[in-house]
């Protein structure tokens, strides 16, 4: 019987893997451990199918170390996420057991287990199985070998399984069971559905359809339905759970089993299966996956001497930030568009801060595509999404953030998109009521935001929804500047001032003064605010900015601030730094502030609403400020083992903001310009469209001695802003620092 080891080997031969393909650097399990929750199975970018082992139905992604059990592999799954679990459909379980076909579950414990791009390999102890996976975008495919002298050689396949399993029916952010089927067809094939409800964003139900290939023939079936097993090749949908148990031949020591995964149909499924690995061995799959990333990750290229755990963190975080949102185009059951479809939005809120620029950056064709289709979305469903899964809209944590997404894509020059139709959405986030599904999408709390110019405290969220809404509408000033919609646009640049309607300036805190804080609707601030809601009385307590009141005493979604404080959000303002500089009281008090903010633990690492804040010392004229907090942001937060994401990585969101930062750079969403600060390697190369090459370089590169730019060249010539245009990175050229032990006043100036 072949060892893990081997079967590696195997595996990796096979690929042809040259010596320092930078996919080689990609490590899956850096943030699989600790807060990072990220997906370790195999994907192609953006891919629909992403096949993993379910570790009991509790943790988003499926996966938990050893020596946590293992229910099987499922084919969908999320990657990075907080939150109720979502997907986890169409569970396999290989068995070599005597009770084989008399039971319904076959669990197992790993006794190891391999993880790299593209596979992923596990040794089951008690049935003595080694289970190889890799995938194509819509269909995965398995290798399991049997041991030779067990007479019994099985799969179990569980068409109603599913992660976030709560037995409260309804109960909030979990999955609910919907229904399913399953047909055994022929000696050689199973298909059938799952169909399940909630999840995360307490969606309408989605279902999975699945047609699976066995290379072996079953030699013995039976079918399942809840707890009872019969002899019927099928069980069809009554509500409930169902599944297969196949015996192949006691000679078929390996079997491989291909899977088609589609949201239309079994047969789409079936189709799906044949064009993508039919005819295929598991080796060519793998290979055919790894050259896609390949030609991906190639977008940035490092200098030869970077050091591999900088490479790992490097190649591992572009990685991240590309296997979602997932690409559904042609498989969308709700309208059959020809234009592009995406899902999995899980959430924007988190990613178009980071994770969507660098997406714009080095993939434009594919945000092209993204924003495309938030604009199908918005025209057959009414409104764009802020959060989507399973072909839903939910949840909007804050503002309605596809507007910013849209803006960046505006400003940095994508083209291939209808901006007429682009404003039409972003109004209608910003005019029309929701009406009783404001946690779905929309704005919620929008009449009293547009009535007075802020939302009161007991609306859930209200004070970073209204900081959101700010930047939300600022983003609908751009476009809507770029069309001549002056008066649409003088309207929203307005409104993207009501962040000052928050603004209790004659606070203060921890020597800071001016922060954002709870207002009631008749205007007064609230020095104190009740436990709870509800029109009872209620004990109140002191609010002040490091209040968090959830989940001790209220639900984490009816806090005053989602996911943060107020010392985190009264910095949040990056549509309008200078007016938050002149509102904390000018440079000087601000660059304290800002010292405060870190230095005395408000600084949140593992979150996103403080990702911009280390940049913000650039206004102050200071860049050098933002390298030293950026390099020591980094090197105790991060790193390239599996508790290297300091946060959820939400799609790839802490990802993204390691990746900008490493290469020097930073965006400020929304905005066409990035922030340039000392990088963390000695040169990264972005490889463009049409050709095009754009290096940023270090002179006297050392990180310990030289942490600060000195002076600054671009293409030869003297430069001095801290700031550079996406335009400029787009026609190519060198972006020369010059590194030094101290400070020289390099960058004052931004634009």
């Amino acid at each position: 019987m072949k060892t893990l080891f081997t079967i590696l080997l195997a595996t990796v031969g096979c690929t042809s893997l040259a010596a320092g393909r930078l996919t080689d650097y990609v490590d899956p399990r850096i943030g699989s451990e600790g807060l990072g929750r990220v997906f370790i199975g195999p994907s192609h970018p953006y891919g629909m199918v992403k096949p993993s082992p379910d570790c009991t139905p509790s943790p988003n992604s499926g996966w938990l170390p050893m020596p946590e059990r293992v229910d099987g592999f499922s084919q969908v799954h999320v990657s990075g996420t907080g939150g109720g679990p979502k997907y986890g459909n169409i569970l396999i379980m290989p068995f070599a057991t005597p009770d084989g076909m008399t039971r319904t579950t076959h669990y197992d414990r790993r006794r190891d287990e391999t993880v790299s791009l593209g596979y992923y390999a596990t040794h089951l102890d008690e049935s003595d199985i080694n289970v190889e996976i890799t995938t194509a975008p819509r269909a995965s495919v398995y290798r399991i070998d049997y041991p030779a002298e067990r007479e019994i050689k099985g799969l179990a396949i569980d068409a109603g399984f599913f992660l976030g399993y709560e037995p409260i029916p309804d109960a909030r952010e979990a999955q609910q069971l919907v229904g399913s089927q399953i047909e055994i067809d022929g000696d050689h094939a199973v298909k059938g559905y799952s169909r399940v409800r909630g999840g995360w964003n307490d969606g309408r139900a989605y279902t999975v359809y699945f047609y699976a290939t066995t290379s072996e023939p079953f030699v013995e079936t039976a079918t399942w339905r809840e707890e009872s097993i019969g002899s019927d090749r099928y069980c069809v949908d009554m509500g409930d759970r169902t599944g297969a148990l196949l015996r192949f031949p006691s000679t078929a020591d390996t079997v491989t089993v291909k899977i088609g995964i589609s949201f239309l149909s079994e047969l789409k499924a079936r189709q799906n299966c044949i064009d993508q690995v039919a005819g295929k061995s598991f080796e060519r799959v793998h290979a055919e996956l790894l050259d896609e990333w390949e030609k991906l990750l190639g977008r940035v290229t490092l200098d030869p001497a970077t050091p591999p755990e900088q490479r790992r963190m490097f190649y591992t975080a572009l990685y991240h930030t590309m296997i979602m949102p997932v690409d559904r185009t042609g498989e969308c059951p709700l309208w059959n568009d020809p234009t592009p479809y995406y899902d999995d939005y899980y959430a924007i809120w988190d990613t178009y801060r980071s994770s969507m620029p660098l997406v714009t950056l080095l993939d434009p064709d594919r945000q092209r595509d993204i924003v495309n289709s938030l604009l199908t979305i918005y025209r057959r469903d009414g409104f764009m999404p802020d959060a989507r899964s399973g072909n839903a809209n939910g949840r909007t944590q804050g503002g309605s953030n596809a507007e910013v997404v849209l803006a960046d894509a505006l400003v940095k020059g994508l083209n291939g998109i209808d901006w007429n139709l682009a404003l039409e959405a972003m109004l209608k986030d910003a005019e029309t009521a929701p009406g009783g599904k404001e946690e779905a999408e929309g704005r919620g709390g929008l009449r009293d935001y547009i009535e007075l110019g802020y939302i009161p405290h007991g609306t859930p969220r209200a004070g970073n929804r209204t900081v959101e809404y700010s930047l939300c509408d600022y983003a609908i000033a751009v476009v809507a500047d770029s069309l001549g919609r002056d008066d649409v646009r003088d309207r929203y640049m307005k409104q993207s001032g009501n962040w000052r309607n928050l603004w209790r300036a004659d606070y203060e805190h921890d020597g800071a003064r001016g922060f954002i804080m709870p207002r009631d609707r008749r205007g007064e601030w609230l020095d104190s605010i009740p436990f709870g809601h509800g029109p009872e009385p209620r004990p109140r307590f002191v609010y002040t900015p490091v209040t968090f009141e959830g989940p001790w005493y209220t639900p984490w979604w009816s806090m005053f601030f989602y996911e943060a404080s107020s010392w985190e959000y009264s910095l949040s303002i990056p549509h309008d730094v200078p007016g938050l500089i002149e509102a904390c009281g000018g440079p000087e008090a601000m660059e304290s502030r800002l010292d405060t903010f870190f230095d005395h633990g408000h600084f949140n690492v593992n979150n996103e609403p403080s990702f911009l804040t280390p940049c913000l010392y650039h206004w102050l004229g200071k860049p050098h400020i933002t390298s030293r907090r950026v390099a020591n942001i980094v090197a105790a937060n991060y790193n390239d083992t599996p508790a290297g994401l300091p946060g959820n990585d939400d799609s790839g969101a802490m990802s993204s903001w390691l990746a900008f930062h490493m290469t020097g750079l930073y965006p400020n969403a929304g905005h066409d310009y990035y922030l340039i600060h000392s990088p963390l390697v000695k040169s990264a190369t972005f490889n463009l469209d049409g050709g095009k090459q754009f290096t940023i370089k270090a002179v006297n590169f050392n990180p310990d001695k030289n942490p600060y730019i000195v002076s600054a060249r671009l293409n030869g010539k003297p430069y001095d802003l801290s700031t550079i245009r996406h335009r400029t990175i787009l026609d190519g050229g060198t972006l020369e620092l010059t590194m030094g032990p101290r400070p020289t006043g390099w960058g004052k100036q931004m634009f």
